[in-house]
C-alpha cells in the first residue's frame, strides 16, 4: 500500500485540513478506496488570511498576487510539515501530496456556448479563452515551492486540464466518489457542505455520474454570524436552534440567480459575497436575528433538496438508498435537521463517517487520491459530471528534491 497525503483550503476559508491515508491500483487501474489514517486542521497565518480575502474582492494588484502564490505555497508546505512532525511521518515514505491550494477565483464554463461552436472555432485555442465561452480559474500556492519545501512528489491546480476540455472542473468530488462506489449495483448520492455545497450522483458507469453545485453552504450562515452576532461561524447550530424560519425572507433566498444556471454549474462566494448578505440582512431587519440565521440554515437545505429534484433524473432519485455528507455543515445540526425534512423518506442522510472517512477530511482525501491517479496516468475527471469533452489527467505535478539522481547531487 502506498501512503497518501491532501489537503484543503476551501471557498469557506476556514482553516486548511491536511490528511494521511493509503492505496494502491487495484486490478481494473484504478486507485481502491482510500482507507483514512489521520488528519489534522490548522488555521491560516492571519496577515497572509487578510490578503487572501482582499483577492476574493478583487483588492489584490499583480504584484501582490505573484507574491501571494508564493506565499500560499510556503504555508500549505508549513502546514504540511507541522502535520507530519506531529504525526511522527517520515516525508520520504509519503508516495505523493495532492492539493488544489487555495482557490481565489473562477469563472463559469457557457456550456450551451460551447456546444453550439463549429469545429472550426474550438480549433481556434487562444480564441476558446478570448471569447470568455471556456471556463478559468486562479489558485493560489505554488506547486515547486510546496514540493521543494516538504521533499515530497506534489500535484496541485487539478482543473485547468478539465477546464481545457470545456468541464466546469467543480465539483471534483465526483472521481472520489467513483473511486469508492463504483462496485455497487445502485446508485449512491453524496453531499460536500463546505463554503458552498455540492451534490453527486456516482454509478458504476461513469456515463450516468452527476455533480454541481446546490448554492450556499456555510457560506450565508458564516457571513450573517460575523454581521450580526462578531462570531466566526454558528458553532453546534446553537444560535440557529433560538430562531425560526422565515418562509418570506426562505422564498427571497430561493430566488437567486444561481438556480437559473444550467448543471454543471459551479457556485463561488462571490455569488453569496458581503454585498448580498448585508442588503439581505437590511431587508428583513424586521426579524429577529437569530430567525434570519435559521432561515440561511434553511436555505442551504433547501436549495440542495431543490437542485437534487431539478437536475438528477425521478427514477435515480428513487433507486437512490443512501446520502453520505461531509464537510463543516455536518457538524451544524440545524443544517442537518432541515435537510433531513426535506429528503425523500427512501435516502438515509448520514455522512461518510459510516464508510470510514471523517466528513470534515473527505476533500483533503479526494485530492490526495486525485493526485495518486495522477502520478499513475489515470483520468481524474468524469465528463459526464463537469461536461468535459474527454478524460483527461488532472494536476501539475513538482518533483521533490529527494529526485535529484546521485550523479547530479551538488558537493
Amino acid at each position: 500500500m502506498d501512503l497518501i497525503m491532501g489537503m484543503n483550503s476551501g471557498s469557506s476559508f476556514d482553516g486548511i485540513d491536511v490528511v494521511l491515508a493509503e492505496t494502491e491500483l487495484a486490478e481494473d487501474g484504478f486507485p481502491k478506496a482510500p482507507k483514512f489514517l489521520c488528519g489534522g486542521s490548522y488555521e491560516w497565518p492571519e496577515e497572509v488570511r487578510k490578503i487572501v480575502t482582499d483577492a476574493f474582492e478583487n483588492r489584490v494588484d499583480m504584484v501582490g498576487l505573484n507574491r501571494l502564490n508564493y506565499i500560499c505555497g510556503a504555508v500549505f508546505a508549513e502546514k504540511a510539515a507541522q502535520f507530519m512532525k506531529e504525526n511522527e511521518i517520515d516525508p520520504l515514505r509519503v508516495k505523493v501530496l495532492g492539493l488544489d491550494t487555495q482557490t481565489i477565483y473562477q469563472e463559469q464554463p457557457d456550456h450551451k456556448a460551447i456546444s453550439e461552436m463549429s469545429e472550426e472555432e474550438k480549433a481556434d485555442w487562444p480564441g476558446r479563452w478570448l471569447s470568455k465561452k471556456y471556463p478559468a480559474g486562479t489558485q493560489m500556492g505554488d506547486t515547486s515551492v510546496i514540493a521543494n519545501l516538504t521533499n515530497i512528489d506534489t500535484v496541485t491546480h487539478f482543473r485547468p486540464a478539465d477546464h481545457t476540455f470545456g468541464g466546469a472542473a467543480a465539483p471534483l468530488m465526483p472521481y472520489l466518489d467513483y473511486v469508492l462506489f463504483r462496485h455497487l449495483d445502485h446508485p449512491t448520492m453524496t453531499l460536500n457542505i463546505g463554503g458552498i455545497a455540492n451534490l453527486h450522483v456516482a454509478c458504476a458507469d461513469r456515463r450516468r455520474m452527476l455533480g454541481f453545485d446546490t448554492g450556499p453552504g456555510n457560506v450565508v450562515s458564516n457571513y450573517m454570524c460575523r454581521e450580526l452576532f462578531g462570531v466566526e461561524y454558528d458553532k453546534d447550530g446553537m444560535i440557529a436552534a433560538k430562531g425560526k424560519v422565515n418562509e418570506k425572507m426562505l422564498d427571497y433566498f430561493m430566488h437567486h440567480p444561481f438556480f437559473d444556471r444550467p448543471v454543471p454549474r459551479s457556485g463561488w462566494i462571490a455569488d453569496y459575497n458581503a454585498e448580498y448578505i448585508s442588503g439581505t440582512i437590511e431587508k428583513f431587519s424586521y426579524l429577529h436575528k437569530e430567525d434570519i440565521l435559521a432561515t440561511a440554515c434553511a436555505f442551504t437545505a433547501a436549495a440542495i433538496v431543490r437542485s437534487m429534484y431539478d437536475n438528477v433524473p425521478a427514477e435515480v432519485i428513487r433507486a437512490t438508498r443512501k446520502l453520505y455528507c461531509s464537510g463543516g455543515g455536518v457538524k451544524n445540526p440545524q443544517i442537518m435537521k432541515e435537510l433531513k425534512a426535506r429528503m425523500p423518506e427512501n435516502i438515509d442522510v448520514t455522512t461518510s463517517a459510516e464508510i470510514g472517512i471523517p466528513p470534515e477530511y473527505k476533500e483533503a482525501i479526494k485530492f490526495a487520491t486525485i493526485a495518486y491517479s495522477t502520478i499513475n496516468r489515470v483520468p481524474g475527471n468524469i465528463p459526464a459530471a463537469g461536461h468535459a469533452s474527454q478524460y483527461a489527467i488532472l494536476g501539475k505535478i513538482a518533483l521533490a528534491p529527494r529526485n535529484i539522481s546521485g550523479g547530479a547531487q551538488l558537493d
